[in-house]
């Protein structure tokens, strides 16, 4: 899965954080603070349906959803780190050690449930 750079997670952000999805000119406001041109976040858009994040409609103005969930992304990036490492073990043993009482709680519970 390819990274997202900074600009593009803002608008992965909005997209993530709505209900429905989001014209062009939407995002751009609700990205106020950052002074976008409306150009400037349809060449975002552009590049992150390249890279099979957000997908449009054919209404005039396009509205743009996100593909999968920012849940479904997080996980994606975690199996592809963990696919490159040479020690699959190493690496979750300490990520297991870092974690807090509550998170290691809640992985025991999710393994627990998992057939």
């Amino acid at each position: 899965m390819e990274s997202l750079g900074e600009l593009e997670r803002s608008v992965m952000d909005q997209l993530w954080s709505r209900a429905v999805p989001l014209s062009a000119a939407e995002l751009r406001d609700a990205l106020a603070d950052r002074g976008l041109a409306l150009t400037t976040v349809h060449t975002v858009l552009t590049r992150l349906e390249g890279k099979g994040f957000v997908r449009h409609d054919d209404a005039r103005p396009r509205r743009f959803a996100a593909v999968a969930s920012r849940e479904d992304h997080a996980a994606e990036l975690m199996h592809e780190v963990l696919g490159q490492a040479a020690d699959r073990q190493a690496v979750l043993a300490r990520f297991i050690g870092s974690a807090t009482p509550g998170e290691t709680e809640m992985l025991r519970a999710l393994l627990a449930d998992t057939p």
